[in-house]
């Protein structure tokens, strides 16, 4: 995630023109400051990163899925041709006895 800039010393000098005294000020400033490299906080482009990422690994498991079903789809052909060629197979000799 991105820090969020914070401008201290227009902080402090915003603080100090609304009567606030300069050490306290600073103090202030240096609380919100610390306050601010706590929080975690998401940014549009972290959000955008994170969208961009999750439409490439959507794209991905489609063609994964896309793959599977393929292969068990022929696999499926496969068996049933055999199914039917054993079926034939067993029909044309009961009919023969």
């Amino acid at each position: 995630m991105t820090s969020i800039p914070f401008d201290t010393l227009k902080f402090v000098e915003t603080l100090e023109i609304a009567g606030i005294d300069r050490e306290q000020a600073k103090a202030i400033s240096v609380a919100v400051r610390d306050s601010h490299e706590v929080v975690d906080v998401a940014t549009k482009r972290d959000l955008d990163d994170l969208r961009k990422d999750m439409t490439a690994q959507l794209a991905d498991l489609r063609k994964e899925m896309n793959a599977r079903i393929d292969k068990l789809s022929l696999q499926l052909t496969v068996r049933l041709g055999s199914l039917l060629i054993v079926a034939l197979s067993v029909m044309t000799a009961i009919i023969k006895l």
